[in-house]
């Protein structure tokens, strides 16, 4: 997209005179004074790409020369004449509908507009009756542009032509933000396959679905919550830890997807089958990693009773992921351990600001932890510490648009917020939790429900912030 001048022009639209700044695009010039023009595959918060082409107009430049251009994306200048209902452009839109109308028969969008132009029926053949996605790219774009994880885009040409995600495959990358889905200007559900937007109204279904007990406007659904301390030697009471192993023991779980430390600091997402593996991924790593194709490969297995610890945005794809799974595997049962998040970090930016900030490297450090707005190493049993939001330029892309702290879908929440030193706060959302936690050894203590319904407000607010441009 062409930058914008402060120099100002006049042009002429359907023989309006119009002031504009120089290279505003003909689209935002026309707005100006009430013109309006149709588009499909432009939104504010985002640069113009000319996907859809039904904002076709034709211009007229200053030798005289007609053409017709896509007028979200054709920067204006002095002299410029437009004309956005002329004979040749509601020609090119009445094509352009029909071709549309074809593609997607069942669009009501689609309808509308080509029902505008005189269009109830395309003459040209209809590949697919249930076709719904007009390859506009605003779910790509939004997630690109905005989001800044590029979870899906583009693949293949031609006819062939689709919106999808690397490899076709569940993605690894998609934090289930919502923001493809919002911005669809057909309501797609092809995006929806293998990537797992939720919007209130999925979060509503899989909370009647999957769990029980009364809702609180800021911790979620729930049950129970408590401070606990479990026999386990992990961090913030190993509570996470104690509850694979209860599960792999009483034969809930015969496989768990958890995330471990391989070279120095840096994690993975791995798969374990025994308890020895669990103990292995003990402690909190506070980054995200690739964990819904471990999901995929487990079930490939033959594996059906799966448990999963993940970050707020790892719950949300495994939630959306398990109602795919059930429609063709109605046996799976997938346990949920979600852990509290307010961001995570990318490991190489977390190791450079660790350096920068502490002095120390992160790749030998023994235990991290946040705790009370404080990022806290610990090297051969020495605490070197900053306020965390120092290590903003280390935070994951994506996490600003995340609203949720205390992972709202799990079947168990667990964190150290609320919680005396030592102790993680525990939070039943299900009765598979529930039956969890059943002859689990823990001590259990009180919780302070404010400290963690604060720091959920904040995340909303932060939220809400961002998503703004994109839902106005």
């Amino acid at each position: 997209m062409e930058e914008q001048s402060e120099k100002e022009i006049t042009l002429q639209i359907d023989g309006v005179e119009v002031k504009a700044k120089e290279g505003e695009t003909i689209l935002d010039a026309a707005k100006k004074v009430g013109i309006n023009i149709i588009t499909l595959c432009h939104h504010q918060a985002l640069s113009p790409f000319g996907a859809c082409r039904v904002c076709s107009v034709e211009i007229t430049d200053n030798r005289g020369r007609k053409r017709i251009v896509t007028s979200c994306n054709y920067p204006v200048y002095e002299g410029l004449t437009v004309d956005t209902r002329s004979e040749k452009v509601i020609r090119t839109r009445k094509l352009l509908l029909e071709l549309l109308l074809a593609r997607c028969p069942k669009v009501k969008k689609i309808q509308d507009l080509a029902g505008a132009y005189g269009i109830r029926k395309p003459r040209l053949w209809i590949e697919d009756e249930e076709e719904d996605c007009i390859l506009c790219g605003l779910c790509a774009r939004v997630c690109e542009e905005l989001i800044g994880v590029s979870a899906i885009n583009f693949a293949n040409r031609g006819v062939e032509r689709e919106v999808t995600a690397p490899y076709d495959a569940l993605s690894d990358d998609c934090i289930g933000c919502g923001a493809c889905a919002i911005v669809c200007p057909t309501d797609s559900k092809r995006i929806r396959i293998n990537t797992y937007p939720m919007l209130e109204e999925d979060i509503r279904k899989v909370e009647e679905k999957f769990l029980k007990g009364t809702r609180d406007k800021d911790l979620g659904v729930y049950t129970d919550i408590f401070a606990a301390k479990s026999s386990v030697d992990g961090q913030d009471g190993g509570m996470a830890t104690a509850l694979l192993i209860s599960g792999m023991q009483k034969g809930l779980i015969d496989a768990a997807i958890v995330v471990q430390r391989k070279e120095g600091y840096k994690a993975e997402a791995i798969t374990v089958e025994d308890i020895d593996g669990i103990m292995k991924a003990k402690g909190t790593k506070y980054s995200r990693v690739k964990m819904m194709s471990k999901l995929e490969e487990l079930i490939k297995k033959g594996k059906r009773k799966v448990a999963i610890v993940g970050t707020p945005c790892e719950v949300r794809a495994a939630r959306k992921i398990q109602q795919i799974l059930l429609r063709d595997y109605p046996t799976v049962e997938i346990i949920i351990l979600g852990l509290f998040c307010y961001e995570s970090f990318i490991y190489e930016k977390l190791k450079e600001e660790t350096r920068k900030l502490l002095g120390v490297d992160l790749d030998k450090a023994e235990k991290t932890q946040i705790s009370k707005g404080k990022y806290i190493v610990e090297i051969e049993g020495k605490a070197y510490s900053c306020s965390v939001r120092k290590l903003s330029k280390a935070v994951e892309e994506g996490c600003e648009y995340c609203n949720d702290f205390v992972s709202k879908l799990a079947d168990v929440s667990i964190g150290s917020v609320g919680s005396m030193e030592g102790y993680s706060t525990v939070i039943v959302r299900s009765d598979v939790g529930k039956k969890l936690l059943e002859d689990v050894k823990f001590i259990k203590g009180d919780v302070k429900k404010e400290e963690i319904a604060k720091l959920s407000v904040l995340k909303e607010k932060r939220a809400k912030k961002h998503f703004a441009p994109i839902i106005q």
